[in-house]
């Protein structure tokens, strides 16, 4: 009786066995049959048409705008605002408030809601607040599930227009900033980057000066209170909500929690940002800034360091520049694999661990031009002359067709993923109104990147690289680097930069 129920068992393992053997080698022999085709002989489809989705545009009576897109694919909702303001507008003595601001008003709770209450109400929903403020503007967003978005929209509400800036917060994030400047040394990428901004703009300029200990001492609750109230009034304001929602049932919860609110006194302080109606025709923009330093070079002693991280580069310019397509052109030509500089810097020069040149526009103010990357000691000033050097070619010499061809497709091809989310469609489409750009403006961008010849890529480079402006900052290590950094030029006059950081006050 056992050796019967055992052979069973044998049959039936042998059996189960063999159907697996065949299965594999049917599954395998049209795969080995099947001769590997080179990425080129590839037929991939053309990109997807990119169109904007119906979403709703709406205006309370206090002045906020709304912006609303369902999406039910997911049960969740999601909200963003943007508010009208920015460290731009903090007083230069006062630097490091509007981050504090930003910071307090999640972390220091509401009027109603103690911090760590606020915190357990929101992690009892897997839901989120936050609150920030940068250069250019405030943003405070939430996410929620479907089923809580009466209960987050209110804890939401409460943290834009109740927020208890309690004293201790304020410590808190003051110190936290404290932290950070005593340590905003230790990396010397960060180095150059806060350097090369106060070269280019000014040290004193809102868009490079830096938090001291000194601008943390003079601020004070009060400050923080009225910087908050300056700014956040309704009609300073842009909500966007998108997610699993109804448009009407929406509609009443933003106006029982919004619709109330009124402007208060204080004065707007709403900047100008000049916007665009279209892209202009014009083969120049007038610059708001003046470049800071014209040209020059200069250098941080680092003596620890066996690299020197570089960066070149002068003023830039805005967005809406009618150069700025084929200056994105041109970034693709002349950067990632494949670009002139990793081809050239690094790869058949050896000179770079990293290599990059880059138009960088903003919105509202002029961006950079910035080039560099990070390199030996002993390579700084090759690698200085050979990045240059690329730079001069762009701007000389037309590109190939190759070059064009790959980096318009680049371009293109990165287009469709700004729109890959119902959030990122809708973001973009507050930030155009936030900036006064045309809501098809990134679709004009589109037609002009496909329309780009090889003659304006050399006309943008040689309109918009000005190579007598440009500014060499080097961080490293002076021992190290031979030959030294007055060998760039004949006449080169290198200037030191002091980093070192001020004492913390009394």
């Amino acid at each position: 009786m056992q050796r019967s129920i055992r052979s069973q068992h044998w049959l039936r393992y042998g059996f189960i066995t063999l159907i697996i053997t065949l299965a594999i080698g049917l599954g395998r022999s049209p795969a080995l049959a099947v001769t590997p085709r080179h990425y080129t002989e590839l037929q991939l489809p053309p990109a997807p048409e990119v169109t904007l989705p119906d979403y709703t545009r709406y205006e309370l009576d206090n002045g906020m705008k709304v912006y609303l897109l369902e999406d039910h694919e997911l049960p969740l909702v999601y909200g963003s605002a943007m508010i009208y303001t920015g460290s731009r507008l903090e007083p230069g003595e006062e630097a490091g408030l509007a981050s504090i601001t930003g910071d307090v008003m999640r972390s220091g709770g509401t009027q109603a809601h103690p911090p760590d209450v606020l915190n357990q109400l929101l992690e009892q929903r897997a839901a989120s607040v936050e609150t920030s403020i940068d250069i250019t503007a405030g943003s405070a967003s939430f996410s929620a599930l479907t089923e809580d978005t009466e209960d987050v929209m209110g804890l939401f509400a409460e943290v834009l227009r109740q927020p208890a800036f309690p004293q201790d917060r304020i410590d808190l994030a003051k110190n936290q900033w404290r932290g950070s400047i005593a340590r905003r040394n230790d990396n010397p990428q960060n180095i150059a980057d806060r350097e090369f901004q106060k070269l280019i703009y000014g040290a004193d300029s809102p868009y490079a000066r830096t938090v001291e200990y000194t601008t943390l001492d003079n601020i004070s609750r009060d400050d923080v209170v009225s910087f908050y109230q300056q700014s956040f009034q309704p009609q300073n304001i842009l909500l966007g909500i998108v997610g699993d929602f109804d448009t009407n049932a929406m509609k009443s919860l933003i106006e029982a929690e919004f619709g109330d609110w009124r402007s208060s006194a204080y004065t707007t302080p709403r900047p100008n940002f000049n916007p665009p109606t279209q892209l202009i025709s014009a083969r120049s923009v007038n610059s708001e800034i003046t470049q800071a330093k014209q040209g020059g070079i200069f250098f941080v002693d680092q003596p620890q360091l066996t690299q020197s991280s570089v960066q070149i580069g002068h003023l830039g310019g805005k967005f809406n520049s009618p150069d700025y397509p084929a200056l994105s052109v041109m970034n693709e030509v002349m950067n990632g694999l494949g670009g002139r500089l990793v081809n050239e810097v690094r790869s058949r020069q050896g000179l770079a661990y990293s290599v990059y040149a880059y138009w960088s526009p903003r919105f509202d103010y002029e961006g950079m031009f910035v080039g560099g990357g990070q390199t030996r000691s002993e390579t700084t000033v090759p690698f200085i002359k050979s990045t240059l050097a690329e730079i001069e070619q762009i701007r000389t010499a037309p590109v190939t067709d190759a070059e064009l061809a790959r980096a318009k497709d680049s371009v293109l091809n990165a287009f469709i993923f700004n729109f890959q989310t119902p959030s990122q469609i809708l973001s973009r489409i507050m930030r155009y109104d936030y900036y006064g750009y045309p809501q098809d403006f990134i679709f004009q961008y589109q037609k002009q990147v496909e329309a780009t010849t090889i003659d304006d890529v050399q006309r943008a480079a040689q309109a918009n690289l000005n190579p007598d402006k440009i500014v060499t900052l080097v961080v490293g290590s002076a021992a190290a680097i031979n030959p030294p950094l007055s060998s760039l030029t004949p006449d080169a006059q290198v200037t030191q930069i002091d980093v070192t950081i001020p004492q913390m006050g009394g």
